[in-house]
């Protein structure tokens, strides 16, 4: 028979309980040292979705009061307008006196304005095909975005940023090639007088 102990445990029993009271006070004193050094053993979930909910709000109010960012420079100073249109979340194609580009993406190096004979297409002089097939990729995700998000429709939008003295010849050619691309529909960014 075991040997018994005062309160009825065995030695190994005693031992066991022994242990397992120095290791809860191992722990507790570990926790009160974490939580004075500011570590959190538990999380609070109704702050955590206050807080969710709050970075919601805040992007959907900047997501749906964003506008087009324009860097004024040399190369780029746009035409003054009175028009009060607010500028859309589209695919941008700039027009400096240098170089063209989509988004902030550089497609091709301008000489004196013009874009040299070999980016343009043999068939059709006006599209420009580095342009073209930037364009093409920027409308296929569009669409993408439309498909899977049915609040959004692909509305064929581009907005043009262009120097006011752009030539008409390169202007009517990116607008050839953004028509080729399924970009049918255009707004210019103008800047407000004074």
């Amino acid at each position: 028979m075991p040997d018994q102990h005062k309160g009825g445990m065995t030695e190994e029993e005693r031992k066991a309980y022994e242990d397992k009271k120095a290791e809860s006070k191992f722990r507790n004193a570990r926790r009160k040292v974490r939580e004075a050094e500011g570590e959190v053993d538990e999380l609070n979930i109704t702050a955590m979705m206050d807080m969710m909910t709050i970075i919601l709000v805040f992007l959907l109010k900047s997501y749906s009061s964003s506008t087009v960012s324009v860097a004024i420079s040399p190369d780029l100073t746009p035409p003054e307008s009175t028009a009060n249109i607010t500028a859309q979340e589209t695919a941008s194609v700039t027009i400096t006196q240098t170089e063209l580009t989509v988004g902030d993406k550089q497609i091709l190096s301008l000489e004196n304005g013009t874009v040299a004979a070999q980016y343009t297409d043999p068939k059709s002089p006006l599209v420009i095909t580095p342009l073209l097939s930037v364009l093409k990729d920027e409308v296929k995700k569009q669409k993408m975005i439309a498909q899977f998000n049915k609040a959004v429709q692909f509305e064929g939008l581009l907005t043009i940023i262009g120097d006011k003295n752009t030539a008409y010849k390169l202007l009517f050619s990116v607008l050839a090639t953004a028509g080729q691309a399924e970009l049918a529909s255009y707004k210019f960014i103008v800047l407000k007088p004074g």
